[in-house]
């Protein structure tokens, strides 16, 4: 589903969402042909572990490429497990080879903002995974946030992003939504978002807002005064769209905090069970109405989950 570098980026609006791809031909026919797989998740007992998991996965990719990976991070508490995994290899020599040839990329942003604001994915990033991490990789490509051209800005980010070959791993979580719905990084439910969008600009919501300071607060994150009135006054997220997922050679999946969001539960066991129509308009809409089922569209998924995620 990737698509060639030298292929324009077009826009689309759909409802106040802006999406960014590629034209594609009968695209909604070729998204009904596309096999519908079973997610199987594979249960582990800490955090941690999901965390070694994850690094296993870099590792294992890193033996069947030669060159550079490109990895997309994930924020919130989902890959927290192998960022501190990372952290602590960078502050060695062990793994220089191999972080080397990382080039990461974030997959979503709020925006406007300022990049050194404590309420962004980007400090959080720095502060989980050290100094050190970014000093050693290849390259390190947040969306930015602090201009006045975000489309502009997401269009030479995606450019990027393709220009490297694609995704290597697209390190991914769940996201809970009203009616045991689910978004995929910020891949809202009803947002419009077709096969063909690579990337998207999204209005967020107050209470959105609300909910994203909290939880960096809770995580630790050091954030001032103006740090929060600018993350108030945000507009918009920007976000990965259902192209890049599909294009990625590879998901990793991972849900590790079902005790305290326990929301999710319902939502992925949706995911996991729901009946995928076979014509063009019906799995269009309920991809559109649940972003989470896209991942039952990709050949190569690996779901890590802790116990508490499957408990009824």
């Amino acid at each position: 589903m990737s698509a060639p570098v030298s292929q324009k980026i077009v826009r689309r609006v759909a409802g106040q969402n802006v999406w960014l791809g590629y034209k594609v031909e009968d695209a909604e026919n070729n998204l009904a042909r596309l096999p519908v797989r079973a997610i199987n998740p594979e249960v582990l007992e800490t955090e941690e572990a999901v965390g070694r998991a994850q690094l296993e996965e870099i590792r294992q990719a890193a033996s069947r490429k030669e060159g550079d990976l490109v990895i997309i991070l994930l924020g919130g508490r989902g890959a927290q497990g192998l960022y501190s995994i990372l952290g602590q290899l960078a502050q060695t020599s062990e793994a220089d080879e191999l972080l080397g040839r990382l080039h990461v990329f974030t997959q979503d942003a709020l925006a406007p903002m300022r990049m050194d604001n404590g309420l962004s994915f980007v400090r959080d990033f720095e502060r989980l995974l050290g100094e050190a991490f970014f000093r050693k990789i290849r390259s390190f490509t947040p969306m930015r946030t602090d201009t006045n051209n975000l489309e502009g800005e997401l269009t030479s980010y995606v450019e990027k992003l393709e220009s490297l070959g694609g995704i290597d791993i697209f390190f991914l979580g769940l996201g809970p939504e009203a009616n045991a719905a689910s978004h995929l990084a910020y891949i809202k439910p009803g947002s419009g978002a077709s096969v063909r969008d690579v990337a998207g600009v999204i209005p967020i919501s107050s209470s959105i807002l609300e909910h994203h300071i909290k939880k960096f607060k809770v995580g630790g994150s050091l954030v001032t005064e103006r740090d929060e009135t600018e993350c108030r006054a945000a507009t918009h997220i920007l976000t990965l769209g259902p192209a890049a997922i599909l294009g990625a050679r590879r998901i990793v999946q991972s849900i590790v905090d079902a005790s305290t969001a326990p929301a999710k539960r319902e939502a992925f066991l949706r995911v996991l069970t729901t009946e995928i129509s076979e014509n063009p308009q019906t799995r269009a809409e309920q991809l559109d109405e649940n972003p989470g089922l896209w991942l039952r569209l990709h050949p190569n998924v690996r779901s890590l989950v802790l116990p508490d995620v499957l408990v009824a």
